[in-house]
């Protein structure tokens, strides 16, 4: 902006708001040439005027001395009334007593000029205050489009993570967009009926957001469990109700701070979306309001679409038949107040799913109308490749973002080398840069020396044989580490002689190898005690018994009884945490080495062991490790167990024969077990 307006452009309007009508007649001779001036002779004809134009004045200049409201009193409505906020001020006076024009500025005052004017200062003046908010606005417009996009990148994520689970499932693709659909419309419903719960537009937000992983801890699920078509065993079930845990743990390890909203509201529903209204839900056994509203709206959530929808185990219920066994408590007991929204919104859910499924259009259908699309010319290709390359822009950017990988584009003539957004921030460098090889930050990062070697190494690839792998010692974060750079170059088609650039990412070789072994001992291990989980220690149980058919063994189900104590109230998860973590080590510590602990689920534990002539010998030994007490808090330990000698020479007949023998032990005394076919021993 430089003051000049074209004839043939409107003008901004400027508001010039003084008693004196020579100063206003002053002002209007200096900017009349490049603005429309409005004039007001005192703050009440002012305010009246911005009613009116406030959408459409750019400026306002406003003596501060004048009768009937003075230039504060203007000031005070423009920021009542938030037109300060899209309308600069300069403020006009002969006044120069500091707190006067201190309180201008607290209100919102922009700039300062006083009288006798000059024209050239006037006029600078304006055009520099005009400039500073069109600044601001678009400063504001880009902040809003960068939160924009931070939404709209979590929601991409939180979908895409939910989707994974959905396909291994074996859903159709709905059962996320059910779940956010019936979230929606009970918390809003809920919000109408209890406005004294103080539920906020962006709690509804959050937790609708977050309902979308609510199972995200199934990827850990076997997918013999998460698509059988029958009904799981006790065992099976067991290992099933390890998700809600497994994704919360999984939340919980996230890089993120551990106060996020959303991030708090997803561990909630994760970890408690099964927990039921009468404590008889898992994995901690809440009860009543202990259990977040957020978890307890998903779970109603859950229920009705997992009743309302085709499973791989069977058919869909109509929505009658689903309100009635909801109702009926065939499905567990929820919150009486949940249970009213879901009645109260029924028809809305009905048309509002019914719409969710029709609109829903499945990839390869995708595909379909696309070829038949361009096969008529019905759209304009320059349009749809340019839609294209910018969908596959924010992919990219997405992906490297989530995967935290450094990753690269690199082009030959001119040389500049292009990162990835997260790659920048993390290198601490420029997105692109010129001829990098003679940037000095690339360089304390890498050695000229390394960056010549790869040069060279890329520049001997083929077109028929385009990829290289390379290792060296980068700088990153501070610390010097071996990593594997991962190149493909590029070539212009049909001409090997042509090379044009490569893309890569970079590897850090030792932390790669770890992320391997965490990996490992994530799918085998229960995330919370360290413990083998029961999927793996079937796996080893049944090798054991199949190497060594000649040593005798025997299974335990272990079960821990510790919510009643000489306190008052219930132990909060954290807590319980603890407990089991110290347990699961003293468990640990009872057996040797080459016997198994693992953890079942929630309170409960299964031990594998071999023995020589008495069983009850090793029995007593556990029983006596994890029965303990704490200041006035008591563990009680109780087991179930079976042996070679009694039950079959197979792991579903010892689980089976222990849990048939902790359900016949009667637990109202501390430290018992029952072996299978055996009497009660007290220890």
């Amino acid at each position: 902006m430089n003051g000049n307006v074209s004839a043939d452009t409107e003008k901004q309007k400027v508001l010039i708001v003084d008693d004196s009508e020579m100063n206003r007649e002053m002002l209007a001779d200096i900017l009349e040439n490049d603005y429309e001036i409005l004039q007001a002779g005192n703050g009440v004809e002012a305010v009246s005027i911005l009613r009116e134009n406030h959408l459409d004045i750019a400026l306002v200049m406003l003596d501060m001395v004048m009768p009937e409201m003075d230039g504060l009193g203007v000031l005070e409505i423009m920021n009542k009334k938030h037109w300060i906020d899209a309308i600069p001020v300069i403020m006009i006076s002969v006044e120069n007593s500091s707190d006067y024009i201190e309180k201008a500025y607290d209100l919102g005052v922009t700039d300062y000029i006083k009288r006798p004017f000059d024209a050239v200062a006037v006029r600078r003046r304006v055009i520099n205050t005009m400039m500073l908010y069109a600044n601001q606005k678009k400063l504001v417009g880009l902040v809003s489009e960068q939160i924009y996009e931070k939404e709209k990148s979590t929601n991409m994520m939180i979908n895409i993570l939910s989707h994974i689970v959905e396909f291994r499932n074996g859903e159709s693709g709905l059962h996320v967009l059910h779940i956010k659909t019936i979230t929606q419309t009970l918390l809003n419903r809920y919000a109408e009926l209890h406005p004294d719960k103080g539920i906020t537009k962006a709690d509804i937000a959050n937790i609708t957001l977050a309902s979308a992983l609510h199972d995200i801890g199934k990827i850990s699920i076997p997918e013999e469990i998460l698509n059988k078509p029958g009904r799981l065993t006790d065992e099976e079930f067991a290992i099933m109700k390890t998700h809600s845990a497994i994704g919360a743990s999984m939340l919980e390890n996230l890089p993120f701070e551990k106060d996020e909203p959303l991030l708090k509201v997803a561990y909630e529903v994760c970890r408690w979306h099964h927990e039921r209204y009468d404590g008889r839900g898992y994995p901690d056994g809440l009860k009543g309001d202990e259990i977040p509203l957020s978890a307890q709206v998903v779970s109603v959530a859950d229920v009705y679409d997992a009743l309302t929808s085709e499973r791989v185990y069977k058919k869909a219920f109509t929505h009658e038949k689903a309100m009635e066994m909801i109702l009926g408590g065939e499905c567990g007991t929820f919150n009486p107040d949940i249970l009213e929204c879901l009645q109260d919104t029924a028809e809305t859910l009905i048309e509002e799913l019914k719409a969710n499924s029709t609109t829903h259009i499945s990839r390869r259908e995708v595909q379909s109308i696309t070829e038949e699309m361009l096969k008529h010319n019905d759209v304009n290709v320059t349009d749809q490749t340019l839609s294209t390359l910018e969908n596959e822009r924010i992919k990219h950017q997405f992906l490297t973002s989530i995967s935290r990988e450094i990753q690269f584009d690199y082009i030959s003539e001119p040389p500049m080398l292009t990162l990835s957004e997260w790659s920048a921030q993390k290198l601490g460098l420029q997105e692109n840069i010129i001829d990098p090889r003679s940037n000095e930050t690339v360089l304390s990062i890498i050695s000229k020396k390394c960056l010549d070697k790869l040069s060279e190494k890329i520049r001997h690839t083929t077109s028929d044989q385009p990829v290289v792998e390379y290792e060296c010692d980068m700088k990153i974060d501070g610390l010097v580490n071996r990593y594997k750079i991962i190149c493909r170059s590029m070539w212009i088609e049909n001409d090997n002689s042509h090379y044009i650039g490569a893309v890569g990412k970079v590897l850090d070789v030792g932390d790669t190898h770890l992320q391997n072994i965490d990996f490992r001992y994530m799918t085998t291990h229960d995330p919370l005690t360290g413990l083998l989980n029961v999927y793996s220690a079937q796996r080893c149980i049944t090798d054991a018994l199949n190497k060594n058919p000649d040593t005798k063994y025997a299974a335990a189900v272990v079960a821990l009884e510790y919510f009643k104590f000489s306190g008052s109230g219930r132990l909060n998860h954290s807590f319980r945490d603890g407990i089991l973590k110290f347990t699961a080590k003293r468990l640990a510590a009872s057996i040797d080495a080459n016997d198994i602990a693992a953890r079942i689920d929630g309170n409960s534990f299964l031990v594998f062991f071999s023995y020589e002539d008495n069983v009850n010998e090793k029995l007593d030994r556990i029983i006596d490790e994890i029965t303990f007490r704490y200041d006035d808090f008591s563990v009680c330990a109780y087991m179930g167990a079976a042996s070679t000698e009694e039950a079959k020479r197979n792991y579903d007949s010892l689980y089976s024969c222990a849990s048939k023998a902790l359900k016949l032990l009667n637990g109202n005394e501390t430290g018992k077990y029952l072996v299978y076919k055996s009497d009660v021993r007290s220890v």
